[in-house]
């Protein structure tokens, strides 16, 4: 099912190109500021420490460069993560502003599962690196050892970030179906799901339009989590999309 294309008016479309610009700029400009205090991490002798103080500058970065295009995110739940616990957080997936998202706001280190075609960026490369799990979906050899590398960072007392819908949601529905991937992982690795849900994005950065940015206020929703303790992974993925699902019904005006 396609997306219903939603209407707007002229200022809009004139603003919003020339606020997507904007966004764009100072995206660039803010990384590069934060870069040479990101890349610090490295010298961490203890790498779960090293990915921790990451994962603040990238909040700071994220803090400031959400300010500057006015799309102020309000995290909820964050009472939901147990101290000395590490979880599979699963979230939904709208838009590219998803991304940037995601993995500042979860409370202690983690890294993302990400796309292996972007350590090909100059210079970003290196922060996208320290962030994430790479893989490439298409090759059989390289999802193993993702599965491996993710494994391994729940075990060093890190959270993993997941976008279980594998892409962005085009469809009028507001969740895609999901993979197991992220599911096989919380099972294999004994650690819970924690669901996690984005308003604001789609509205924000229109999936339909080429080039636009409209400013609004975003949120991000951590729910209760999924245990999977005598479940399989279908009874797991399962009980995550019902809730993911649920709460995104009830607020589908926010999206």
């Amino acid at each position: 099912m396609t997306t219903t294309t939603k209407k707007y008016n002229f200022f809009q479309e004139v603003f919003g190109r020339i606020w997507a610009v904007w966004g764009l700029i100072s995206f660039v400009g803010s990384f590069l500021i934060i870069f040479l205090p990101s890349m610090l991490s490295y010298l961490f002798k203890d790498y779960a420490k090293g990915q921790k103080y990451f994962i603040t500058v990238s909040r700071i970065w994220m803090r400031t460069w959400l300010f500057l295009i006015a799309c102020p995110v309000k995290v909820v739940g964050r009472k939901n993560f147990k101290k000395g616990e590490t979880y599979v957080v699963t979230y939904n997936h709208n838009t590219f502003l998803d991304v940037p998202l995601s993995a500042p706001f979860v409370p202690g280190g983690n890294k993302t599962i990400a796309k292996d075609t972007f350590k090909k960026i100059p210079i970003f490369a290196f922060f996208y690196q320290r962030g994430g799990v790479m893989v490439n979906r298409g090759n059989e050899k390289s999802r193993v050892k993702s599965f491996e590398a993710m494994k391994r960072v729940l075990a060093q007392g890190m959270h993993m970030c997941i976008y279980p819908e594998g892409t962005r949601n085009k469809t009028s529905d507001v969740l895609k179906p999901f993979y197991d991937g992220a599911f096989k992982l919380a099972l294999s690795a004994e650690k819970s799901v924690m669901p996690c849900v984005l308003l604001g994005t789609k509205s924000a950065l229109p999936i339909h339009k080429t080039l636009m940015l409209l400013p609004t206020r975003l949120q991000m929703h951590f729910l209760p989590p999924v245990s999977v303790a005598d479940k399989t992974v279908k009874e797991i993925k399962e009980e995550v999309y019902r809730k993911m699902e649920t709460f995104l019904l009830a607020n589908k005006e926010k999206l």
